[in-house]
């Protein structure tokens, strides 16, 4: 398999730009604001907006990958762009690093050349063995540097609630039901993948609808935000 075979081949629907800023303008409100409120610990709410900021910086994360699927935007340079942006703003991380690991990925699903799984099957172990693959030196002194920085000015609690904890789930979220969940145990079937049953909801909660993974290794042409159709497609041709 090569790299021609899972880049786009169908025209990039204009509104994957809209959608991509959308979700980093949204996570930036979001965190100008939570990173400006009194903290409580004691108030319910506080804990709603990590979960929001969490789900935020999945989106980021979602938005890079999608660039590097090259559907974000047909125009190149928007498309870079765009994924560039989302993958520094997730931690520091360089999309130039992501690229080729998430193009092994798909070209050698579940083997030993797949920088994203690991034969173990153990959570922690394959945990450990994916952050390894992406975080670098250069990121978390880049994230110490931003931190002391930023906590001149911040609350030191509130940057540590809404701006690295949040990040630190969101690596989680990604793992769990992007990675993990996927391909663990043996997988038959052309992908190697597994993928939720259909509960659009749930799908769009817990991942970005990437819990449907079987369905983006089938179409990685397919934008995260219509996974769901792919889903639908497959579940009436299985019955």
């Amino acid at each position: 398999m090569n790299s021609a075979s899972i880049s786009v081949s169908k025209p990039v629907d204009p509104k994957g730009l809209l959608i991509g800023w959308g979700i980093i303008f949204l996570w930036a409100i979001s965190l100008v604001f939570l990173l400006s409120v009194e903290l409580s610990w004691s108030n319910p709410l506080t804990y709603l907006g990590v979960l929001i900021q969490m789900h935020l910086y999945t989106g980021l994360f979602i938005t890079a990958h999608d660039a590097m699927h090259g559907i974000v935007s047909s125009n190149k340079g928007w498309n870079k762009a765009t994924g560039l942006i989302a993958a520094l703003l997730f931690s520091y991380n360089f999309y130039w690093k992501l690229f080729p690991k998430h193009h092994e990925h798909h070209r050698y699903v579940a083997t030993d050349k797949d920088p994203d799984y690991h034969p173990s099957g153990n959570f922690f172990i394959w945990y450990f063995s994916f952050i390894k693959q992406y975080v670098t030196i250069w990121q978390i002194l880049m994230m110490a540097v931003t931190f002391n920085v930023l906590k001149l000015f911040i609350p030191t609690e509130n940057l540590i609630a809404f701006w690295m904890a949040p990040a630190i789930l969101s690596t989680l979220q990604l793992f769990f039901f992007g990675t993990f969940l996927p391909h663990m145990g043996e997988n038959s079937n052309k992908h190697h993948s597994n993928s939720q049953s259909k509960n659009h909801f749930w799908a769009f909660i817990s991942c970005y609808f990437f819990g449907y993974h079987y369905e983006h290794h089938d179409s990685p042409g397919t934008p995260w935000w219509r996974l769901w159709k792919v889903k639908e497609q497959q579940t009436a041709q299985n019955h």
